[in-house]
């Protein structure tokens, strides 16, 4: 394998934006099938206390995640423009500027998380049997979590340059080391004595950490395009104008993920008040829900990565077809995988449960309720993805605050007297749809065309400083400029 640069602003959208997802989503298949697998280690063998541990232990991790999930994303943007203009070494500063940021704030939210990890559980209200499981289990993973924040941002990178398979590869690496070690560290081996729910922390921060020593040796020894010579190393100088930037753009883009992250915090305290049993339902099916949700986030990526170079490029009406494609692809695939979970919904979830729990038939009800709920949202998420490319992050951060905040979480909670737990998942399907028609006016009559990720970024193809010729009717470029190619 080789570090690869695709020309995301020529070809067929299609067949592009597909070949550009794919990565993604197989990435986002083994992040999904690691967790699932290290949940059936856990649910099957340490018991539905130890679940509910890691269920709310992950919730902590997605929030943290989204801390850091901003300035990644601003610098895969960055980075896709400055590849559509022919920028190299324009996108060499952003990854430089970004790589010191991102390992400082990464760090301070490792220490401050491991400090204060036995409060953020109480005020959780994790179930009192499940606390001392959780906390040994997240204070590992918040070890590991410079190195899983850092692995993250080298991915984005790479895919803002058009490259989606080398972070999947690495991502594999990562996911197959998880898979072996997790019951390893988790029964013992040999003179390695058991370690139980800390063990699948350890074997995630092992796992996380070669992952990210390989990828970065294979980067190296490649010559990736995005690395500075050695006469170039002073773009990891952090630059005040592209730093303001990955900050204003960023942090938007991350509290969208804060939003997320810090309502399924207040969801699963919702859900704790009913009991163990309810609470690994809960943690179950959202285990199955990341698949459903997985073409969505894969295509969000996809758009935003293509658009985000076809913005650079000053390619506009490719990035109106690009919105549209990645919506009806959406639809067919996101919606394929809801209706067959729908149809395998008790075989699913007893992969994760042991059959007579209570839990199995809670889990049932409350996917018949929300799964459907993820195809209107992964419109959302498309439309998101496109948007953002071009710098605009104000207005779905605002629109996901209505629907989740306003919306979801007030209908999960005082709707609760009058129709218990079921106010709780009823509000998923509600809160996507309203975000899908907010989000659907904005690209429809918003002003998102006119953004900039920076001053003085060009917005339109009399702005770009690369000529590109007419696009014909089935949206290639006829004489585009070719884009030089990593060997």
């Amino acid at each position: 394998m080789s570090p690869s640069r695709q020309d995301l602003t020529t070809g067929p959208i299609g067949s592009t934006l597909l070949k550009f997802s794919l990565p993604v989503l197989g990435g986002n298949v083994l992040q999904s099938l690691n967790a699932s697998v290290n949940a059936v280690w856990v649910g099957h063998y340490l018991g539905e206390a130890a679940l509910t541990a890691t269920s709310n232990a992950n919730i902590i991790l997605f929030f943290l995640l989204g801390v850091v999930f901003g300035v990644g994303m601003a610098t895969t943007i960055l980075v896709g423009q400055a590849v559509g203009r022919k920028d190299i070494a324009q996108a060499r500063c952003v990854v430089g500027t970004g790589s010191v940021f991102f390992i400082v704030l990464s760090v301070i939210a490792a220490v401050l998380g491991y400090v204060f990890t036995p409060a953020i559980f109480v005020a959780m209200g994790t179930p009192i049997e499940a606390q001392p499981l959780a906390i040994s289990y997240l204070r590992v993973i918040f070890i590991a979590l410079p190195f899983m924040f850092f692995f993250s941002f080298v991915m984005m990178a790479l895919r803002g340059a058009g490259d989606s398979r080398t972070p999947f590869y690495f991502m594999a690496l990562s996911v197959l080391l998880d898979i072996v070690l997790n019951p390893v560290f988790i029964f013992g081996v040999g003179p390695l004595p058991p370690l139980g729910i800390a063990g699948s922390a350890l074997a995630t921060l092992i796992s996380q950490l070669v992952s990210l020593a390989a990828m970065l040796m294979f980067l190296v020894r490649r010559g990736h395009f995005l690395l500075p010579t050695r006469k170039e190393l002073s773009v990891f100088k952090p630059k005040p104008a592209l730093l303001r930037t990955l900050v204003a753009k960023g942090l938007p883009m991350g509290l969208q993920m804060v939003v997320i992250s810090s309502s399924a915090i207040v969801m699963i305290s919702l859900v704790n008040t009913y009991g163990t049993d309810t609470t690994a339902a809960y943690g179950v099916a959202s285990q199955l829900w990341t698949y459903v949700q997985m073409p969505a986030l894969a295509l969000g990526a996809g758009v935003s990565s293509m658009a985000a170079q076809n913005v650079g490029a000053g390619l506009w009406n490719r990035v109106d077809r690009i919105a549209t494609v990645g919506v009806g692809l959406n639809l067919v695939l996101t919606g394929a995988l809801a209706v067959v979970l729908y149809a395998f919904n008790r075989h699913s979830l007893g992969i994760f449960l042991p059959d007579g729990t209570q839990a199995i038939a809670i889990a049932q009800h409350i996917n018949m309720i929300v799964v459907w709920s993820f195809v209107a949202f992964g419109v959302t998420i498309v439309l998101f993805g496109v948007v953002r490319a071009t710098g605009a992050v104000y207005a779905p951060l605002i629109i996901l605050f209505i629907s989740i905040w306003l919306i979801r979480l007030p209908v999960a909670s005082l709707l609760q007297e009058r129709f218990g737990a079921d106010a709780i998942w009823w509000s998923f399907p509600l809160g996507a749809m309203v975000s899908l028609m907010l989000a659907a006016a904005y690209y429809r009559y918003g002003g998102w065309r006119d953004s900039r990720m920076a001053a003085g970024t060009p917005a339109d193809d009399t702005a770009t400083p690369v000529a590109h010729a007419p696009e014909t009717g089935m949206g290639m470029p006829a004489a585009a400029p070719s884009v030089p190619r990593q060997s």
